[in-house]
């Protein structure tokens, strides 16, 4: 999701939200830091003590209405992924669950730093955060690759593929490119004897031969350099993935052949430029979800183990 300006009111929202939890705990935790300021207030009885007699922030009255609400969103988050293969149910629109999917994760920041009070705690609960951490990381990191993958892949690939074609057309590149070498090896001692009988019949097979020798680079560049890229699912040990360095080889080999060769030769250049121009895009492609492989299980891993952290807590501080 791309965040434009059908954002600004989450975004306010998350901003005013974010400024009432710290405006709350500060006069829970640091009462005179408020009044200093005269923003101070006198909360309700049931907040406890101001400010709170336990050493754990997270076990007083506040903490755990922060912690509580964190949970929720953290369900609410990972319930995204559920949503999505339920589009046809009547659940709200898919758009409004990925801005709250990112404002609220968003939120959980203040909230989670609240109800821990900037403290790792035991072992259980520095693992949490570490664990948190990584997800809300990954989680911002593969928001800033759906705005930045999606524009890279406009400017470099002006005719994008389906991904799921992308296997197909690279064979149907091999093939091709497989023809045009066979070609290149039948017609050109035709066009060799042709070439000659203008002169006398009996030297045909020298003339063919001649040919043969002078396409010759064409040849081998195909077999060594040309079809194994074509054919490979791993191309970075090849000089022709390089556009540049691809271009000069093109162009030098054009120097080393008669100039009936060049048109096979360009047309294989089409197809190692089509396979570079794929392989980019398989790149750009896992860049723009693969973060999710890491993200979607460290998220349920989150929820998880916060339950698990929230039942412990209820039983210790009971």
């Amino acid at each position: 999701m791309i965040i434009d300006r059908t954002h600004f009111r989450w975004g306010l929202a998350t901003a005013v939200a974010t400024v009432g939890v710290t405006w709350l705990y500060l006069a829970n935790n640091d009462p005179e830091a408020l009044e200093k300021v005269h923003l101070g207030v006198t909360l309700p009885a049931w907040f406890g003590p101001v400010p709170p007699l336990r050493e754990s922030v997270g076990a007083t009255p506040l903490g755990l209405i922060y912690g509580t609400v964190a949970l929720i969103i953290f369900i609410f988050a990972a319930l995204l992924g559920w949503r999505r293969n339920r589009s046809s149910w009547p659940l709200g629109r898919i758009q409004v669950w990925l801005k709250a999917h990112i404002w609220l994760t968003l939120f959980t920041i203040p909230l989670v730093l609240f109800h821990c009070g900037f403290t790792g705690g035991g072992t259980m609960t520095q693992f949490l955060l570490w664990l948190y951490a990584f997800v809300m990381v990954s989680g911002i990191w593969g928001l800033t690759l759906q705005h930045l993958v999606p524009r890279l892949m406009r400017n470099s690939l002006p005719e994008e593929t389906i991904f799921e074609q992308i296997p197909y057309i690279r064979s149907q590149l091999v093939t091709r490119g497989e023809a045009i070498r066979q070609e290149l090896m039948e017609e050109l001692p035709d066009e060799a004897t042709s070439t000659e009988d203008h002169h006398h019949a009996g030297g045909t097979a020298t003339v063919a031969s001649s040919h043969l020798v002078t396409v010759r680079p064409a040849i081998q560049f195909m077999d060594e350099e040309a079809l194994p890229y074509l054919k490979s699912s791993k191309p970075r040990r090849f000089s022709l993935r390089e556009s540049q360095v691809a271009e000069n080889r093109f162009r030098t080999l054009k120097l080393q052949v008669p100039a009936s060769v060049h048109g096979p030769i360009g047309q294989m250049q089409e197809l190692c430029d089509e396979k570079r121009r794929l392989d980019l895009q398989s790149r750009l492609h896992y860049w723009l979800h693969g973060w999710l492989l890491v993200h979607a299980p460290a998220s349920l891993l989150l929820v998880g183990l916060t339950i698990v952290h929230a039942i412990l807590d209820a039983f210790l501080y009971a």
